[in-house]
């Protein structure tokens, strides 16, 4: 008999909340947020469990911990519940979402073989944004000062040089700052090294390589996000979680005949991209884009982008159909194991 189970989670307590296949509500219970006695309450609990928690902190953790002892194990996104609230309510409220069906946006936690690269990937991302959070506060020293600056400002071989524009006022501030950019930046040099060598594990990582615009450090960023190409059907879900669908919106759709009866309009309007998405997909094709742009412009992908220019559309909408057509040649390669070779650009058009 199915058990719908839902968890309200927080850094120290959990509320499970258990009901049944009709609604009825059996149990709930606060434990302790750990593996151990998480784990020896969900197996104690008989029937198909079906795990429901809300994406948070512990989300990734629990879904790992708590997936070989459950039929499914579901994290969701943006649960509005109205009313009175409490741990209880909010468990036994996830509970019945699931058990009714109502859960409509979920957050894909599997990880398969990618690990470790998620976790090297997380934490060169979190460093690449303690560097730059200290490059933009040099900069903004010399700003301040009336001093523009190039990418010079940071080297050591023109630092003096740089220094000596500044008021004796400012100097020592950015001494500071920039011994706290010397001590970030080897650190995260390396942690690039190691999130590369960690995906050349991958033989995929090398096929996707070969794609103008993704190196190493994006298809690195790439395959613990998507993991798996199969989660995809067609190249038009991707581009809806990558953040690059179309969203269309109509209202009034039918219309009278001049004979009687009714007919589709067909006048639907566009209303921007999709806005579910994963950021970080949008920000690794959007930026192979611009990687194309910047060094492939003997590649067809960069006629794609030409052509788009040339026939009236905006350079930021074409630059947006360049990434389009990224992220269907790179599902395309990844499904077939095969590298980029120029015709897939005729393809991923048709």
């Amino acid at each position: 008999m199915d058990r719908y189970i839902g968890l309200d989670v927080h850094a120290a307590s959990t509320t499970m909340a258990v009901v049944g296949p009709t609604g009825r509500r059996i149990r709930s219970q606060v434990l302790d947020t750990s593996a151990g006695p998480l784990v020896e309450a969900l197996r104690g609990i008989g029937g198909e469990r079906h795990v429901c928690l809300e994406e948070g902190t512990q989300s990734s953790w629990l879904y790992e911990v708590l997936e070989p002892h459950a039929a499914e194990v579901v994290v969701v996104c943006g649960f509005a519940q109205r009313g009175s609230k409490s741990d209880e309510k909010d468990a036994y409220w996830l509970a019945e979402q699931l058990r009714i069906g109502a859960v409509e946006r979920r957050v894909f936690k599997g990880v398969g073989a990618f690990r470790q690269l998620r976790e090297l990937s997380r934490v060169h991302t979190m460093l690449v944004r303690d560097v730059v959070r200290v490059q933009n506060r040099i900069r903004s020293v010399y700003r301040s000062c009336g001093v523009r600056t190039t990418e010079r400002v940071y080297t050591h071989k023109h630092r003096e040089a740089w220094l000596a524009k500044l008021p004796q006022v400012q100097r020592l501030s950015v001494e500071r700052l920039y011994e706290q950019y010397d001590a970030v930046e080897p650190i995260r040099r390396e942690a690039g090294k190691n999130m590369v060598q960690e995906s050349h594990r991958h033989a995929i990582s090398q096929v996707l390589e070969s794609c103008p615009g993704l190196g190493p450090i994006r298809v690195a960023q790439l395959l613990p996000v998507v993991v798996s190409p199969w989660r995809f059907r067609t190249k038009r879900q991707f581009w809806s979680y990558c953040g690059l669908g179309i969203v269309m919106r109509s209202s009034s759709d039918w219309v009278p005949k001049p004979g009687g009866g009714w007919q589709w309009a067909q006048q639907p309007q566009t209303r921007g991209l999709s806005r579910r998405h994963n950021r970080q997909l949008k920000s690794i094709f959007k930026g192979a884009a611009t990687g194309v742009l910047m060094q492939h412009r003997s590649d067809p992908l960069y006629e794609v982008y030409r052509r788009a220019t040339e026939s009236g559309t905006k350079p930021n909408l074409a630059k947006l159909t360049l990434a389009r057509k990224l992220a269907a040649i790179a599902l395309s390669m990844w499904k077939s194991g095969k590298e980029y070779a120029p015709e897939q650009v005729i393809q991923a058009e048709s």
